[in-house]
């Protein structure tokens, strides 16, 4: 009989644990937008406008400007959003941003060339995460916006697929 309480007391114990993280990870408040200023290489997460987290990042090695053309090694300017995210990135984790948008698609086409994609949030390359904070020493991503893999891993918590991307000159 005791042996039986024991166990039933274990098991309700085990089940409320493996509940907790489910509700605890759920009041977690999420960022309700992405805001990248390119001349402090800074990414900040508000929500409802008190800053959740703030983050030094690395740029493309062109970071001065919009991006214009495919290869030019700019991080885009503007209005996006969340596309999608990569849970197998070839940079540990990465959240695709909607570039290029409208505008960009329009400055592209009047100077005859591509606008390029492909432009995300991600983290250091795979196999290369021992790099950590060091990586925000040089612009090295070709337009994207690169942080450590542990600030990937919390961005990815805390933004939404869909969450607005604001990224300031």
């Amino acid at each position: 009989m005791r042996q039986r309480f024991a166990l039933h007391t274990f098991l309700l114990v085990l089940l409320f644990f493996s509940i907790v993280p489910a509700w605890a990870t759920s009041a977690i408040e999420q960022a309700d937008l992405v805001r990248v200023d390119k001349a402090k290489r800074a990414l900040l997460l508000p929500s409802h406008g008190k800053i959740l987290r703030q983050y030094q990042v690395a740029l493309g090695p062109n970071p001065i400007g919009p991006k214009e053309r495919q290869g030019d090694g700019r991080t885009p300017e503007g209005i996006y959003y969340i596309a999608s995210r990569n849970p197998q990135s070839a940079y540990h984790r990465s959240l695709r941003i909607s570039y290029p948008n409208q505008a960009d698609r329009a400055r592209a086409h009047k100077l005859g060339v591509s606008p390029g994609g492909d432009i995300m949030i991600h983290g250091i390359t795979n196999g290369r995460g021992w790099i950590g904070a060091a990586h925000r020493q040089i612009d090295w991503t070709l337009g994207c916006i690169a942080l450590t893999n542990d600030e990937i891993e919390e961005v990815w918590r805390l933004v939404p697929d869909k969450t607005r991307v604001e990224i300031v000159p």
